[in-house]
């Protein structure tokens, strides 16, 4: 098969609506390079559009070294969220339309002003900020076992599924982001911790971040716009009879069941 980005972006979203994966495009076009799996990223995002999606605001992925490290990639990735994505708080993970499901703790920006790149800094982008939450992502990558390189990721929209936010809105100017804590609950236990400082260092770094390449790429984060900062943990398998809990200092718990 000869890709290129139309063939491409075809293929991951029927990946998507057939709950089918697939090898990483790399391994028949290893031209798939950033910059061409974002060409194919924001074809898709005009795929979903002209279905009738409603485009919503960004999230991060990969943003922490660590995970790029386990992952083999060497930066994070900005992707698009759309209204399709949004996961009603007490609803279970969607089984039916996702592959193999995995959940991850973020930080949620709410935007309250515009923020267009380049040369954003944290300070001026935490300052766009209306609120913050807490959240889950749900990822879901199309590729087979994860496995992927930062070409075929950007394509596939950063392994995004779904999100759910959490129930306290809070002012940045009444958190220390850094510090912001969760601990991760699987099935009753205590499995992982992390601070805000695992993203990007902070998770005001991770928002100007976008900014600024989301401007090399000719957009803006728009007001009204949510933004998911990234994972803060490794993400967790969410099968059906899971039960995920995400305790957050003092942005409250968001509950993720796997379902029946």
């Amino acid at each position: 098969m000869t890709w290129d980005v139309e063939s491409v972006a075809t293929e991951l979203l029927a990946c998507e609506d057939e709950r089918r994966d697939r090898p990483p495009f790399t391994d028949d076009w290893p031209e798939l390079d950033l910059a061409t799996g974002y060409q194919i990223q924001d074809l898709t995002l005009q795929r979903r559009l002209d279905r009738g999606e409603r485009l919503i605001g960004v999230k991060l992925g990969l943003t922490s070294r660590a995970k790029q490290q386990r992952m083999g990639v060497d930066t994070p990735f900005v992707a698009w969220l759309t209204d399709a994505m949004i996961l009603p708080a007490g609803d279970p993970v969607p089984q039916d339309r996702l592959i193999h499901p995995r959940v991850e703790p973020e930080i949620v920006f709410v935007m309250g002003e515009r923020l267009e790149g380049p040369g954003v800094t944290a300070a001026q982008a935490l300052a766009a900020v209306d609120v913050v939450l807490g959240g889950a992502e749900v990822i879901d990558s199309r590729y087979r076992d994860f496995r992927f390189t930062a070409g075929d990721v950007a394509a596939d929209n950063a392994s995004s599924g779904a999100f759910v936010t959490g129930p306290i809105a809070l002012p940045p100017s009444e958190l220390d982001l850094s510090l912001e804590g969760v601990l991760v609950e699987v099935d009753g236990v205590v499995t992982d911790s992390a601070t805000g400082a695992a993203v990007q260092g902070h998770p005001a770094e991770a928002l100007a971040l976008a900014a600024n390449d989301l401007a090399r790429r000719g957009h803006a984060i728009e007001p009204g716009w949510i933004v998911l900062t990234g994972g803060m943990t490794d993400a967790v398998p969410a099968p059906a009879g899971a039960s995920l809990a995400f305790h957050f200092s003092r942005l409250g718990s968001v509950h993720v069941s796997g379902g029946a």
